[in-house]
């Protein structure tokens, strides 16, 4: 899964990377939280554009949102298949701006791990969006993050992670009207090992409210301070974690 990470390139190298006119300003975020606002790229007009929106999936034939738990992880293994993810992995494929992720152990006491690029630069998760209407003619974007399973180097901690697409492949992935669902899957595969390096921080990270630089510090794995667990989100059937929106 992929509950927690962290946005703290410059606008500028951001917008770099992934191409698209928008001059956004958007904050050097530490622990982005599912529900919270996220950037988002995707192609409008055949030209990658930029985007806010809130994070955790709504499928557009929800009647209901408070009834209906957040997605916010998608399984790259059954996008085509599930309700929930067939038609956006068709029609509204998206990339989600980062510069690494929190996981947490699944050993007890469970403990948090940054992951992030051993260049420090930015990478683009593989993202679903989808527009919810409401009955009062509101709307809402949302989106979730795909996952596969872990590579070698998080194998250990956890069994799964974000896919993250490499910029040769962004129009691949973006492209949805030339390329098709099963073809844009493909990319559903672990990072290289060599990619990534991954630490142990402290456990304040485990509170959504905490957001500071020092949260992606190293720190020893005795460390045991602000208890033992992250905010829980609820566990669903069709997806990795979920979370309520409203």
């Amino acid at each position: 899964m992929c509950a927690r990470y962290v946005i703290t390139s410059p606008a500028q190298a951001v917008r770099a990377l992934f191409g698209y006119a928008e001059l956004p300003d958007f904050p050097r975020r530490y622990n982005v939280a599912p529900t919270q606002p996220i950037p988002m790229v995707r192609l409008n007009g055949g030209k990658r554009s930029y985007a806010l929106v809130r994070r955790g999936f709504l499928p557009s034939w929800v009647k209901d949102p408070r009834g209906f738990s957040l997605l916010i992880n998608a399984r790259g293994e059954s996008v085509l298949d599930k309700p929930a993810f067939r038609n956006a992995i068709r029609r509204r494929r998206c990339l989600l701006p980062a510069d690494g992720f929190y996981e947490w152990s699944d050993a007890t006491p469970r403990r948090p791990y940054f992951v992030r690029p051993k260049s420090g630069a930015p990478i683009a998760f593989a993202g679903l969006w989808e527009t919810w209407c409401g009955p009062n003619g509101e709307e809402v974007d949302t989106a979730t993050i795909v996952t596969t399973q872990a590579n070698r180097l998080l194998a250990p901690i956890h069994d799964r992670m974000p896919v993250i697409v490499p910029s040769d492949a962004f129009n691949l992935w973006l492209d949805c009207a030339n390329v098709d669902a099963t073809t844009a899957t493909a990319l559903f595969a672990p990072a290289a090992d060599a990619l990534l390096e991954c630490y142990p921080v402290s456990k304040v990270v485990n509170r959504a409210s905490n957001d500071s630089p020092e949260l992606i510090l190293p720190a020893p794995a005795s460390d045991d301070t602000a208890g033992e667990a992250p905010d829980k989100p609820v566990k669903g059937k069709d997806s990795d974690d979920q979370l309520s929106l409203f």
